[in-house]
């Protein structure tokens, strides 16, 4: 099939246009950091284009990190040495009472009860969890929000049949994590976690869960708890806002 001519190609989108204009402005200098850019009735006006298109072109520079939205002041060019708004440590602590719990402190409510249900583990998690594709697996899926709701992440925990076998857990599904990770030391294993941290487009449905906005990424953190004889036990999946998120990780000597 003939490719159109560049003459003949559908014009560019007004939003991605106003988002190249602010973006030029913002890295030659017109635009300096820390100051606000362009208001959106200035930006509609001379765009010739309603505000949420002015919005939906703002809205990519957030993405990329180029600017900060601030409620009720407008949008201004974030500092590249600037602070996100959130700083979250990674990893696990034990509490004296024996629980896990993550080491940002931040206490999450389920928005509903996360059920068990059974999964075939795909490749690329048979691979981390050292088991052979399509073995059966405990599976909870839950959303969770912190902060009065201002924080949300998606939360899924993945657990093979075969770390079960000859437990009390072999007729019974386990609890979720991170209670999980109780449960598996009680079966005297001692718990070491190894994190994945990759970054993605989300899917549709993650998107409108987690209220991202058009073109904002998604961490996605696969945890690894490896038991003894360094076995892999269980996998947790975090999907995260990816905007001005930082992850902090303790690198010990």
């Amino acid at each position: 099939m003939p490719t159109k001519k560049r003459s003949e190609q559908e014009p560019q989108p007004k939003y991605r246009a106003i988002a190249d204009y602010l973006r030029e402005g913002i890295l030659n200098g017109t635009f300096p950091e820390g100051r606000p850019v362009p208001s959106e009735d200035k930006l509609a006006e001379l765009f010739k284009v309603t505000r949420p298109t002015v919005r939906q072109g703002i809205a990519e520079l957030r993405a990329s990190g180029l600017v900060e939205v601030m409620a009720g002041r407008g949008a201004f060019v974030r500092s590249l040495h600037s602070r996100p708004s959130l700083t979250r440590p990674r990893g696990v602590r034990r509490t004296a009472d024996g629980q896990y719990v993550d080491a940002d402190g931040i206490s999450w409510t389920d928005v509903e009860t996360p059920t068990a249900t059974r999964t075939d583990a795909p490749l690329a998690l048979a691979e981390l969890l050292r088991i052979p594709p399509g073995e059966p697996m405990f599976t909870y899926d839950v959303l969770q929000t912190a902060d009065a709701g201002r924080l949300r992440q998606l939360h899924r925990t993945y657990v093979p049949f075969s770390v079960l076998a000859g437990t009390k857990y072999e007729e019974k599904a386990p609890p979720p994590a991170p209670a999980l990770f109780s449960a598996l030391a009680e079966l005297g294993h001692e718990l070491t976690f190894t994190e994945h941290v990759r970054t993605r487009m989300p899917l549709p449905d993650q998107a409108k869960a987690l209220h991202l906005g058009e073109g904002v990424p998604v961490f996605q953190l696969l945890r690894v708890a490896t038991g003894n004889d360094s076995r892999p036990l269980a996998l947790e999946e975090l999907h995260l806002p990816g905007s001005d998120l930082d992850l902090i990780y303790d690198m010990q000597p």
